[in-house]
């Protein structure tokens, strides 16, 4: 395909729009034979035809079904670029944040609840996946931020930084019917019990299994989970005892009808953004990273 003419594509796209070439040509103010001559053009320019007749009418082909969902975007975008030279917040404008999916669902909550609770026009946008994806999205700009659980990996290609937000304390919990059971001689009681784990790539998995070596004791791993709030949710079926952030114990608690058995003592998780930025620029992301900082972690 040879270099594309907008100007030809504008008028494909009106007329796709309006569904003739004599409704394209009163909303562009021009004749139809000029609008003929130049989606001729394109259809040179693309290799094959757009449109096909269909009575006295014109209907997309596959190839111009194609062409017009690429001209939406590439139209929409052109309204956005317009807004915005002339001094106006284009509307709609998101901040993309990818949340690492082992981070704690109500971590992630907490560090990004004052974008939506301000009265700005920004909008949240957040994606779930794991580190190696969401980094590579944070390299081509899909992505302003990633909330994660651990640091970038050292070998990886991504330029991008760590900024921490704060750690906590990891607390262990159950049902509240089998409390008393394992706060007796804790954590000895955990020896046997049943347990719910994060998957063996995360690095709280890798710190509890040394925790539990420290302590002597053999917990019955029964699952593993790479998502964090699925954990919970069998945690909260009384499927056995998972470990959580102590700095959202209250909320565990309540949302998911538990209770805090004990420490895990000297396992803490810490929570960065990583961002494409050493020195951070954006204005949301600074306001993000700043009130995390300063009051999400004070008393984990």
């Amino acid at each position: 395909m040879r270099h594309l003419n907008y100007s030809h594509l504008h008028y494909f796209w009106t007329v796709a729009n309006e569904g003739s070439i004599a409704r394209a040509a009163e909303v562009l103010h021009i004749t139809p034979q000029t609008i003929s001559g130049q989606l001729k053009l394109l259809d040179e320019a693309v290799g094959e035809p757009l449109f096909q007749r269909a009575g006295r009418g014109l209907v997309l082909t596959d190839t111009g079904n194609l062409v017009k969902q690429y001209a939406d975007d590439i139209f929409a975008l052109g309204g956005e670029l317009a807004q915005v030279v002339r001094g106006r917040q284009a509307v709609g404008q998101v901040l993309n944040v990818g949340i690492v999916n082992s981070i704690a669902k109500l971590i992630a909550h907490r560090v990004l609840q004052p974008v939506v609770a301000t009265e700005s026009d920004m909008r949240l946008c957040c994606v779930e996946g794991d580190l190696d994806d969401l980094l590579a999205d944070l390299a081509v700009h899909r992505l302003d931020l990633v909330l994660s659980d651990r640091r970038l990996p050292v070998n990886t290609n991504v330029k991008a930084y760590n900024h921490t937000l704060g750690d906590s304390a990891i607390a262990l919990f159950c049902k509240p019917a089998a409390i008393r059971r394992y706060q007796t001689n804790f954590p000895q009681s955990l020896h046997g019990a049943p347990m719910l784990m994060p998957g063996r790539g995360s690095a709280l998995r890798r710190d509890l299994d040394d925790w539990f070596e420290q302590v002597g004791i053999e917990p019955r791993v029964v699952a593993e989970f790479d998502d964090s709030a699925l954990l919970k949710m069998f945690g909260a079926g009384d499927a056995g005892v998972f470990p959580a952030p102590h700095a959202i114990a209250p909320e565990i608690e309540r949302m998911y009808s538990a209770r805090v058995i004990g420490m895990a003592e000297g396992v803490r998780e810490t929570y960065l953004a990583i961002s494409p930025e050493r020195r951070l620029k954006n204005p949301a992301v600074l306001a993000v990273i700043e009130q995390a900082r300063e009051q999400l972690f004070p008393a984990a």
